[in-house]
């Protein structure tokens, strides 16, 4: 047998280990050992999780230094060719260590302490000795048991074979989800035994004369009792006189908590049906085309989706449909399950460890064809992949802010380009870049002008709100929305209310001396929650009691300014008392499954007005709404962000198309203090052109993307004039070894400027061609991290950032 070396990847985020390390693979793993299994190996002076990434009959390391594998994890690999391959592209796309690109794309679990399990799928079967004698009576065994006893080969045979399957069981959770179930005993003097110590226990022994004829049979208790008539107590006397025992049996967990109904295809517009036509040229044609399908709110975007992924399931291929919100995913996820039932596995952040782990699995041993999730499902283990899909595409929650700072549609397209099948981006409000790259031919622009069951689309009506206060109305309900709220209380309608600020009031202000209070971490006002009566951080998750006197000057006139949703709803009881409200912000949805108990509650009639932050925005399809208000549509306007009107535009005209998707009429009423504002105007009458138009002719004006793209690099240190140094050697640094086609804005200090007690600086890049860019850049990460880390610096490099 020739000898084989692994190239290993180890759980070591540092500059100096971002490479591969040539392991020895001991003797008896060679036939086991495969690229993408996880393994332990020694790294200095432990053992550390490692990812063979290669394997390979020669190395240039001399022999006498190479460390053997300690253990191998994995007997089936836990990443794809593919995957391998992607995290090499994702380390170079967005600068980070490879092994980040690696962990990225497995479920946490995998990441934690686990225990694997050895199960017996075919118990028919004549076990090899040395197996046999591992398992004895047992169903399942651990694998460290057929590590020791030096049976791995063999193990694979029977794997391969499907005699056997292996489990992770997750440790850290210590709660795998399993059942209690009950074993009756295979000995048959077991049972004679008890059947003499029960000999004056009447119902005992009627038992025991059931069990005998399902000797080594598992029941559940209740299928016991329903089978014999008998109470608990007497199956627990059996058990006690060793008839059966008592056994944990695992199972899946199932994140769907309701079952739902099936579903045909809808009849297809003409324009759905010129749409889906594209798509499907390009599934026939194996092209790696990426689509932006730009449809007006309700033109049944949806439904192109769900026939254009039928088409690839009728090719025995796979599919991957990614949303922005946990909150979409609940009501996305049960139109997919009612057309494709089981096919159909979910995966976003609410799910437990165990849950997410699960749906993993099911991907990986391809038990499911769809996976419906957030921004994470994007790494779905899929190996025929033939169609992705990103709904609301121009969501910024698509962006990963942490390091591998990816963007979903970015990785998609790689994707697509390897299993050469297609991309949709789909939105009511494409992003610019999107835009202009479909208006390009990058693209492949499909547009949706009409709603899909030929409904008009809502009456939109700005009230002005400077008017309002002129007026004498400091509510914050314009008298438009008040009488508009009234009107469908007495109609049984319902209507959804859009703020985007939790809480109850954006910041506590003392009048005497106009101290506002501040978070003591970050540069930022606490907001007021009246629930809990505290201030909290939304940054850091700093709170405090609200305080009686101004910490300042002592004086007891402290009053809350601005407006949360908590505060809003307190505001409707006082005007509208009959009006029954549910409320869906990050405070109301902390616990699991909390999403979908409030649409569905909703869903249900048991609610007048949903009221809500950009959760609710998009995505949301009830036929009985007919009203939506935004109740300050100058939130996300004043922001000191360039996408601000764009983002702006967005929300308003998602937000608008909650209303009239069916049958009944809608209406939308925006509340603002700047109607003249373009954004507002435009999205009154949901005209997308005229708003690109605008914003590109400003963006091209100022410099900023799509036709220049911006690189951001953030310096931070827990001392303000550190932090201003480093960010400045930093520039001078860039400025110094980039071409002068670039141009380099800064140092400045960050719009939060000090964030969890570390103040904040940052300078960014603008550039249009620069191939050096990622060379220089990679150059300065090395230096950074080879000294300026030593002085507490932190510096972090964002190629594609979603604010500024």
């Amino acid at each position: 047998m020739s000898v084989l070396y692994a190239e290993i990847i180890v759980d070591v985020s540092t500059y100096h280990v971002d490479r591969s390390f040539d392991y020895a693979v001991p003797a008896e793993w060679v036939a086991v050992i495969e690229k993408g299994c996880r393994v332990k190996v020694p790294f200095g002076p432990r053992n550390v999780l490692g990812f063979v990434v290669g394997l390979k009959h020669e190395t240039e390391v001399p022999t006498n230094k190479l460390k053997p594998i300690a253990q191998i994890l994995d007997i089936e690999p836990v990443f794809t060719e593919e995957m391998l391959l992607m995290a090499k592209w994702l380390k170079n796309e967005t600068i980070c260590y490879e092994i980040d690109a690696l962990q990225v794309m497995l479920p946490s679990a995998l990441r934690a302490k686990y225990e694997k399990i050895v199960k017996l799928l075919n118990h028919q079967t004549i076990l090899p000795m040395a197996v046999q004698q591992i398992f004895g009576k047992r169903q399942q065994a651990n694998f460290k048991e057929f590590e020791r006893a030096g049976l791995l080969p063999l193990l694979k045979t029977l794997i391969t074979d499907k005699i056997v399957k292996i489990e992770n069981v997750v440790k850290q959770q210590g709660n795998v989800k399993a059942v209690r179930m009950v074993k009756i005993s295979e000995d048959e003097q077991a049972l004679s035994k008890a059947l003499q110590e029960a000999s004056r226990a009447v119902k005992q022994r009627s038992l025991i004369e059931w069990m005998a004829s399902h000797l080594g049979e598992v029941f559940t208790p209740q299928q016991i009792y329903e089978a014999t008539a008998v109470s608990a107590a007497v199956l627990q006397g059996v058990i006690e006189k060793g008839a059966a025992s008592f056994i944990q049996e695992e199972v899946y967990r199932d994140p769907f908590t309701k079952d739902v109904a099936r579903t045909q295809s809808l009849q297809l517009t003409d324009e759905q049906a010129v749409a889906l036509k594209a798509i499907t040229h390009a599934i026939d044609t194996q092209s790696a085309s990426t689509f932006l399908l730009q449809g007006v709110t309700g033109s049944g975007k949806t439904e192109v989706y769900l026939q254009a992924i039928q088409k690839v399931l009728n090719e025995g291929k796979e599919a991957i449909m990614l949303v922005p919100e946990i909150s979409l995913t609940p009501q996305m996820t049960e139109r997919f399950r009612s057309r494709f039932g089981e096919m159909v596995a979910v995966m976003h952040s609410g799910l437990s460890v165990g849950e997410k782990y699960d749906e993993w699995r099911k991907i990986q041993q391809g038990k499911v064809s769809v996976v419906v999730g957030a921004r994470s499902a994007i790494f779905a283990p899929f190996t025929n992949l033939g169609l992705i899909i990103l709904d609301e595409e121009h969501e910024s929650t698509y962006k990963q802010e942490d390091s591998p700072r990816y963007h979903a549609r970015d990785v998609a397209i790689w994707r697509s380009q390897y299993f050469r099948c297609p991309v949709i981006l789909g939105s009511a409000t494409p992003a610019l870049e999107s835009y202009a790259r479909a208006k390009k031919g990058v693209y492949t622009l499909l547009t949706l002008k009409q709603r899909a069951l030929h409904q008009a689309m809502p009456t939109v009506y700005v009230a002005d709100m400077r008017e309002e206060l002129q007026k004498g109305n400091r509510s914050m309900f314009s008298e438009l929305l008040i009488e508009g709220i009234r009107t469908r209380l007495e109609r049984r309608e319902q209507m959804v209310l859009f703020l985007n600020r939790r809480g109850y009031s954006s910041f506590v202000l003392c009048r005497d001396c106009g101290t506002v209070v501040q978070c003591p971490n970050c540069d930022i006002s606490l907001t007021y929650h009246r629930t809990t009566e505290k201030l909290k951080c939304h940054y850091c998750g700093y709170e405090e009691q609200v305080p009686q006197i101004c910490p300042q000057c002592q004086s007891e006139h402290i009053r809350y300014f601005g407006t949360g949703t908590q505060k809003v709803e307190e505001e409707i009881y006082k005007l509208f008392p009959e009006a029954r409200v549910l409320r869906m912000d990050v405070d109301t949805t902390k616990h699991k499954g909390a999403h979908e108990e409030i649409l569905q509650a909703f869903g249900e009639g048991q609610a007048d007005i949903l009221l809500g932050t950009q959760m609710i925005a998009k995505g949301l399809d009830f036929p009985n709404i007919t009203l939506v208000g935004v109740l300050s549509a100058d939130t996300s306007l004043h922001l000191p962000d360039y996408r601000a009107a764009e983002r702006t535009f967005q929300l308003l005209t998602q937000v608008s198309g909650r209303a009239g998707r069916h049958d009944k009429a809608g209406e939308v009423v925006i509340q603002t203090y700047t109607p003249e504002h373009y954004a507002i105007e435009l999205a009154k009458v949901q005209d997308y052109e005229p708003f690109y138009e605008r914003e590109m002719f400003l963006r091209r004006r100022s410099g900023y993307p799509p036709y220049y793209f911006v690189a951001l690099i953030q310096v931070s240190h827990e001392d303000v004039m550190m932090a201003a140094e480093y960010a400045g050697r930093a520039a001078d640094w860039l400025r110094g070894n980039l071409s002068n086609q670039v141009s380099i804005i800064g140092p400045t200090v960050a719009s939060i400027s000090r964030l969890q007690n570390r103040y904040r600086y940052q300078c960014l890049i603008k550039y249009k061609i620069e191939p050096n860019l990622i060379p220089v850049l990679q150059r300065l990460l090395a230096m950074y991290r080879a000294d300026w880390i030593k002085q507490g610096i932190l510096m972090t490099v964002d190629l594609d950032p979603s604010t500024i």
